[in-house]
């Protein structure tokens, strides 16, 4: 997002982590209203352009959210969609991202509250790694032609159980509402937005063998002094990466043995 979409989308996170400190607010139940709000913005073009038109008044698009979901969702919900309305965004679109993302965080908040965030995090970044590796469950997953229901229920018979009930929920909302996304791109944006909450960077480590407890505090440290933020480790492990190691934080890649990479980790953080 650029401009006022990306200003109002960074109110509205304000507004959102405000409720959610709340003790009398459900966050998972914010969460769901959210995403209800978010596929009937999704499927209502001519809604979305209304809610968004520079040239209505704010109250007006604030009093049209609340007699159309008003009786349908809880008030913190209203009042949060309603802020969103009054606010100005660049194209119509960014409204219903924010949506979503703003019902991603509740969901989040979930974990956070709960101390399972870190596991959250694990749980996505694994899923992935599943879902790459497997042809025929990445097709059923993404099949266009299977129902919402069959899809949360595959969704439920793999991780039920096994998952935390956030990780669930956020991987069925990716899954049964790609929105037009890659189911890759939509996992790497939730592992994204889970380490946010903890103001650190996801730093994706593919080592030939699996990486010692020493190691891998060794290699955080060191990132995390290249990069200036903490950093979260998803480890995988691939006999056939070049070098020994592969460390990939956003679009940077880095290749070469750990001994390597440690070395001019400090040569860079000395010069």
């Amino acid at each position: 997002m650029n401009g006022a979409s990306r200003e109002a989308l960074a109110a509205a996170r304000e507004r959102l982590d405000a409720l959610t400190d709340s003790t009398s607010v459900d966050a998972a139940q914010l969460a769901d209203e959210l995403a209800a709000v978010t596929a009937l913005l999704d499927r209502e073009a001519g809604l979305r352009r209304v809610l968004t038109d520079p040239a209505q008044p704010g109250d007006a698009k604030a009093e049209l959210v609340r007699r159309l979901i008003g009786g349908q969702v809880g008030g913190a919900t209203a009042d949060l969609v309603s802020g969103l309305a009054r606010a100005r965004w660049s194209q119509s679109r960014d409204l219903v991202d924010a949506l979503e993302e703003l019902a991603n965080i509740a969901d989040l908040t979930v974990a956070e509250k709960t101390s399972t965030l870190d596991d959250v995090e694990d749980e996505l970044f694994r899923f992935g790694r599943i879902v790459s590796s497997s042809t025929e469950l990445r097709a059923a997953l993404t099949d266009r032609a299977a129902g919402k229901p069959a899809k949360t229920e595959l969704l439920h018979r793999l991780l039920g159980g096994r998952a935390k009930p956030v990780t669930e929920r956020l991987v069925t909302r990716l899954v049964t509402a790609p929105r037009g996304r890659s189911l890759e791109s939509g996992l790497e944006s939730l592992s994204r937005l889970a380490a946010e909450r903890r103001d650190r960077m996801v730093a994706v480590v593919t080592s030939a063998v699996p990486l010692s407890d020493g190691q891998k505090q060794r290699l955080g440290a060191a990132l995390t002094k290249l990069y200036g933020r903490r950093m979260h480790l998803n480890l995988d492990v691939d006999p056939e990466v070049l070098g020994g190691i592969r460390v990939q934080v956003g679009d940077e890649v880095i290749n070469g043995s750990l001994a390597d990479r440690l070395d001019e980790a400090a040569r860079r953080m000395a010069s």
